[in-house]
């Protein structure tokens, strides 16, 4: 996203163009997210993980080798990061549900808390590290970097362990095949998802905050050329420092051993990122805009890490990829919000647009928690709910 970004920005000079590397590499997830959620409840996910991730790479081969040999146009950026976004919307809830999988209710934040910390350390490094081969060796160079870092990561991945879903077991002998099957558990996965208001407040503000928040991490790459007047290698830097706030955020969300208050680190989270973002946007200042990005990334931490960790909690077992193919559609409103961002900064600027978001998404996302109360309450899992509700069909003893 950093590459491609600048390299857009330095080829038409157009913030729209730039917010259109967002539009295209998150669009996948508004037309393809629940079908990823469908997925991950009927297949292998490793196997799933494995097929986009190995699809990811051959499109940032193909780049790399355009670039390599000078046959590159900037609209060829968006087709780059369309593909990866088809695997990131298709294997999305098969990542968090493989989590689940594998350490249960007990272990699910301390999981998707640690697997936030490896995201957020390449979000910090991923963009200094492009800022750097960017002013050392152009666009071209670090593509060809990225390449061998997806390579090793394709790589690593088929040596993950990983036996059948929990669910596998249930769906064995389930041959049901055809359209209408597919659009039944679709819409099974729409109704349960609409029914909970905990996970009905996730999907709302993650909408929110992909429509107002998220499309600025394509406006950051405006402002350092624009504004602040800074070249690659700073703009990587600071691109880098929302990273290092999401790190340290989930790191201390890693840390805890229990946890009762998931939706409150959510909302609370959301709203203190947008706040950072109001202040980014009226800063001509480089340094203060490194410290500001940083308490931004903290907030993006709790939202981040608490977004599937509330739906794994308080989801049926059997509908949680579909669930957490809500809200990957939910994440589809991102694209919508880089054409928004992208056709408003090329109007009144980059620094202008975004403190609109910003305002709008604070009163916004505040709402949505004031009139959803049980996002502020204690987050009890499904598994602990039927056992209170439904003691003898849980297993568990009943008191006497």
């Amino acid at each position: 996203m950093t590459t491609l970004s600048w390299f857009v920005l330095e080829q038409t000079r157009s913030p729209f163009s730039v917010g259109l590397v967002g539009f295209f590499g998150m669009v996948p997830f508004l037309v393809l997210g629940i079908f990823g959620g469908f997925l991950a409840d009927k297949l292998n996910r490793k196997k799933l993980i494995v097929v986009t991730q190995f699809l990811n790479l051959a499109a940032a081969t193909v780049m790399s080798l355009l670039f390599i040999f000078g046959s590159v146009e900037y609209w060829y950026a968006y087709i780059a990061i369309f593909i990866p976004g088809l695997g990131w919307s298709l294997d999305n809830p098969s990542r968090r549900s493989l989590i689940m999988d594998m350490l249960g209710s007990r272990g699910i934040t301390n999981g998707v808390a640690l697997d936030s910390v490896g995201m957020h350390v390449s979000k910090m490094v991923g963009p200094a590290l492009a800022g750097a081969m960017i002013f050392l060796v152009g666009v071209g160079g670090s593509y060809v970097m990225l390449t061998s870092f997806m390579t090793v990561g394709c790589l690593m991945i088929l040596k993950v362990s990983h036996s059948k879903n929990r669910i596998d077991v249930a769906n064995e002998g389930d041959d049901r095949v055809g359209i209408s099957q597919i659009y039944a558990n679709l819409a099974e996965g729409f109704k349960y998802a609409f029914t909970n208001q905990t996970i009905s407040a996730v999907i709302v503000i993650t909408i929110l905050m992909n429509l107002l928040l998220f499309p600025y991490m394509q406006m950051v790459t405006v402002i350092s050329k624009e504004i602040l007047n800074v070249g690659p290698l700073l703009m990587g830097i600071l691109m880098a420092s929302d990273g290092l706030g999401a790190l340290i955020g989930s790191i201390g969300i890693a840390s805890q051993s229990r946890m009762k208050y998931h939706g409150r680190i959510y909302l609370y989270g959301s709203l203190l990122s947008l706040v950072a973002l109001f202040l980014f946007s009226n800063s001509s200042w480089y340094f203060l805009s490194l410290l500001v990005l940083l308490f931004l990334g903290i907030g993006t931490s709790g939202f981040g890490t608490m977004q599937s960790t509330i739906v794994l909690l308080v989801s049926k077992a059997e509908l949680r990829g579909r669930v957490l193919g809500v809200v990957t559609i939910a994440i589809g409103a991102g694209p919508i919000g880089s054409l928004i961002i992208g056709a408003i900064s090329e109007w009144i600027g980059a620094p202008n647009a975004l403190m609109i978001n910003s305002v709008i998404g604070f009163l916004l996302v505040a709402i949505a928690g004031l009139f959803m109360p049980s996002i502020r309450e204690k987050i009890i899992p499904f598994v602990e709910a039927e056992a209170v509700n439904h003691p003898t069909r849980s297993g568990l003893p009943t008191k006497v």
